[in-house]
C-alpha cells in the first residue's frame, strides 16, 4: 500500500495557502484605474481641442437654434482657417453680460468691415468695397411673417461700427431679444470657443449648421490661416 505525501501548500479544505486570488484582484483594480485614467485623458483632449457639446441656454438664435437644443462645437477647423461670415459661433461674452454662460450668435462682420444699421436693415461695407444690404432669411419673424427688424441696442444708440483686426461682429437671429455686438461691440477671436457645427439633439432636429451665402460679399479669407494653438482652459 502506498501513501501520497501531504501537499504542504494545501489546507484541509483544499485551498492552497498562497492562492493567487489577491494578486489577481489587485491586477484587475489596476486595469480598471488605467482604463478610467485613459478615458479621462481622451475625453479632455477631445473636449478641449477637437469638439465640445454645448447646451443652448438662450433664445438669441431662434428659430435657427432653439433654447434647450444641443450642438457640437468644432474646435479643430478654426485653428487652420479663420471664421467666416455667417458662421454660428459659441463665445464668452464680456463678464458683465453673462454669469459664466457662453453665448451663441452668428458672425456678421469680419475684421475691417464697417457694419451699419439703417431702418431695421444691416449693411456691410468690406475694406475697399461698397455697402451691401444683407439678405437674411434666417432672421426671426413675427406672427404675420414680418422679419424681425435689426434695431440698435447700444446704450449710446450707436448704429455703426468698424470691426478691428482680430475681432468679429456677431448678432443673434432673434434680433429683438439677442444680446450681441450691438450691445457690447465686436468680440475678440480669443473669446470664441468654436464654431457650432452639428445640432445633435433633439433627434428630429439633427443636422449640420449651414453657413449662408451673402450676395455681393465674400464669406471670408480664401487662404488658410496660420495654425493657431492657443492654450485652452478646461471647460466646466
Amino acid at each position: 500500500m502506498t501513501y501520497a505525501a501531504p501537499d504542504p501548500a494545501r489546507t484541509d479544505d483544499g485551498a492552497t495557502s498562497d492562492s493567487p486570488a489577491p494578486r489577481r484582484g489587485i491586477g484587475c483594480a489596476l486595469e480598471i484605474i488605467e482604463t478610467l485614467v485613459l478615458t479621462l485623458v481622451i475625453y479632455l483632449l477631445i473636449h478641449n481641442f477637437i469638439a465640445q457639446p454645448f447646451e443652448v441656454e438662450q433664445s438669441s438664435m431662434e428659430p435657427t437654434v432653439v433654447q434647450g437644443e444641443y450642438v457640437l462645437i468644432d474646435k479643430v477647423s478654426p485653428r487652420f482657417s479663420d471664421y467666416q461670415r455667417g458662421d454660428i459661433v459659441v463665445f464668452n461674452p464680456p463678464s458683465q453680460y453673462s454669469e459664466g454662460v457662453p453665448f451663441i450668435n452668428r458672425i456678421i462682420g469680419l475684421p475691417g468691415d464697417t457694419i451699419r444699421l439703417d431702418n431695421g436693415n444691416v449693411y456691410v461695407t468690406p475694406p475697399g468695397g461698397n455697402a451691401v444690404k444683407l439678405q437674411e432669411p434666417y432672421v426671426d419673424r413675427d406672427a404675420t411673417g414680418k422679419t424681425d427688424p435689426t434695431n440698435p441696442h447700444a446704450p449710446d444708440g450707436a448704429t455703426q461700427w468698424i470691426v478691428p483686426s482680430g475681432q468679429y461682429f456677431v448678432m443673434g437671429d432673434h434680433r429683438s431679444v439677442s444680446q450681441d455686438s450691438r450691445t457690447f461691440g465686436p468680440i475678440g477671436r480669443d473669446l470664441i470657443i468654436g464654431r457650432a457645427w452639428l445640432r445633435y439633439f433633439p433627434l428630429n432636429r439633427i443636422g449640420i449648421m449651414q453657413r449662408p451665402v451673402y450676395a455681393g460679399l465674400s464669406s471670408g479669407s480664401t487662404t488658410a490661416a496660420e495654425p493657431r494653438f492657443e492654450p485652452v482652459a478646461l471647460a466646466r
